[in-house]
């Protein structure tokens, strides 16, 4: 299927697949330039700067558990589980040697690419040898990620992929003039260190009411204290209809033209605008990514569910299958 912005025009073509490079960096779709109609997959000088302990996580596929868990500590049918920490006390993305510093096995499949990793118990602290099963696959203008799971015994699981978009085309060193719609009524207020209370919050009246189009950059740097304690947006937002493929966010380009359309079945999504992007990324054509660059629409289970029994569960017991499926579409207005 072939689509041109009335605003800019683009170069025809399908959208190739990544290449069977045997590790989670495939799954690298995150900053169109000028020139491309489509997401770039990888680039090699990207992938050599972002690997360091200020790694931003350039599209990788997060597991085995996707955003933060306090202290890197939970409990599981009486027995506790550690995790090394290695952000502000907090285990993030699954520790230190998460899923996304691993080398997966991969295989072509239709239209895309099927990537597999077999976890050992107490990887990072967690219990249970988990297989992982994560398959790409491009449909017209939309890239589908499937995610499956099982275990040997009872553990705790969210994955999830974290691409920075920036639909400008390089016309905008920031993501501050893009227009976010998210579908949710409701988000979780953090801590300090950027843990959920354990409150689902309205949006209503607050910065973090997206449920009309705004501007990401409208309220991004008001004297708000969950604003202040991400430096921005690092929040996940309660999606409204849980449990069903669904659209669940927009982000729109005005200066191109160009769309992303989200859909998932998870019940969240972490909205973060690459708060802390520093420049020390160097991407494609020697560009530097720089604070708020970039954003991440990371569909998931919520932060730190395991010590939060209110919130939707993320346990796995053997003999069930994790599976989750989301979709970034993208087109033109």
């Amino acid at each position: 299927m072939a689509w041109r912005s009335k605003h800019s025009p683009f170069r025809t073509g399908a959208l190739k697949p990544p290449s069977l490079r045997t590790a989670a960096w495939c799954s690298r779709c995150a900053f169109l330039t000028a020139k491309e109609r489509w997401p770039t997959w990888s680039s090699a000088s990207t992938r050599s700067r972002a690997t360091g302990p200020n790694n931003p996580h350039f599209g990788s596929l997060i597991g085995r558990y996707a955003n933060r868990i306090a202290g890197g500590r939970f409990s599981l049918n009486g027995a506790g589980y550690r995790i090394p920490t290695n952000n502000n006390g907090n285990a993030l993305h699954g520790g230190p040697l998460g899923f996304d510093k691993l080398v997966w096995k991969a295989k072509r499949i239709g239209n895309g690419v099927e990537l597999e990793h077999t976890s050992p118990d107490g990887d990072q602290g967690f219990p249970g040898t988990l297989t992982a099963v994560v398959r790409y696959t491009l449909s017209g203008g939309a890239l589908k990620i499937e995610y499956g799971a099982t275990t040997a015994k009872p553990t705790v699981v969210n994955l999830s992929n974290h691409s920075y978009f920036n639909l400008s085309g390089g016309a905008s060193a920031d993501v501050l003039g893009h227009e976010l719609t998210i579908h949710a009524a409701r988000f979780t207020p953090v801590n300090a260190t950027l843990i959920p209370t354990g409150e689902l919050r309205p949006v209503a009246g607050t910065p973090f009411d997206f449920r009309q189009a705004r501007r990401v950059g409208e309220r991004i740097d008001e004297k708000d204290s969950q604003i202040e304690a991400g430096r921005g947006y690092d929040h996940n937002f309660v999606l409204d209809s849980p449990g069903k493929l669904r659209v669940v966010a927009e982000l729109y380009e005005p200066g191109s033209g160009r769309v992303l359309t989200v859909s998932t079945t998870e019940p969240g999504v972490q909205f973060y605008t690459g708060n802390y992007l520093n420049g020390s990324a160097i991407g494609k054509g020697g560009r530097s990514y720089g604070r708020r660059a970039g954003l991440c629409l990371e569909t998931q289970h919520f932060p730190d569910s395991p010590n939060h029994p209110d919130f939707p569960s993320t346990v796995l017991n053997p003999g069930e299958r994790f599976h989750s499926v989301t979709i970034f579409a993208f087109s033109a207005r």
